[in-house]
Formats: structure tokens, C-alpha cells, sequence
């Protein structure tokens, strides 16, 4: 496949996934690697990572599981993707 996506970050991307455990760190390069690869669309068809739009404050951006506590969230602008990792936070359940 011809798809190419470029993914621009965040200036704090790179420090704030430094602070995340290594494998939620290989999670994000892998998700990476596959929109990067594949394009956004086809991986937000993937129910592995359980995509999905975010509501209220953050109208316009998803967000993607990386596991059952964290979480990554990104905003597509035109044709490519900008990335934020934003609230890598224990959640309460």
C-alpha cells in the first residue's frame, strides 16, 4: 500500500512518553508504525485499540486504548495526524 500519513508531535510528546511504563511506549510506537503504514482510517477499523471520539472539552480529538489504564490522545488536522499524549493517568474504575 501507497498511504502516507505524517505524523507530526507535540513538543511534550516525547518526554511524556518517556515517563510511561516501556511496554505502553512500545504500544504507541507500534500504533504509530501501523497509521503511519497503513493510514489512520484503516486503523481506527481496529477494535484493538478501541478508537473513538472524545466529547465536551476535547470535541475533536480520540482517543485510543493502549491498555485498560492508559490512554492515547490524538487529533487528525486535514491530512496528517498531530499527536498528543496527553492525561497517561491511572483511571478509576
Amino acid at each position: 500500500m501507497n498511504v502516507i500519513t505524517k505524523i507530526t508531535r507535540t513538543k511534550t510528546f516525547d518526554k511524556e512518553l518517556s515517563k510511561v511504563p516501556g511496554f505502553i511506549q512500545k504500544k504507541v510506537i507500534f500504533w504509530v508504525f501501523l497509521v503511519e503504514s497503513t493510514g489512520i482510517h484503516q486503523v481506527m477499523k481496529s477494535p484493538g485499540f478501541h478508537d473513538e471520539p472524545l466529547r465536551g472539552n476535547r470535541f475533536g480529538q480520540r482517543s485510543i486504548r493502549l491498555n485498560r489504564s492508559y490512554r492515547l490522545i490524538y487529533q487528525v488536522i486535514e491530512d496528517r495526524i498531530h499527536l498528543k499524549l496527553l492525561e497517561v493517568n491511572k483511571h478509576e474504575y
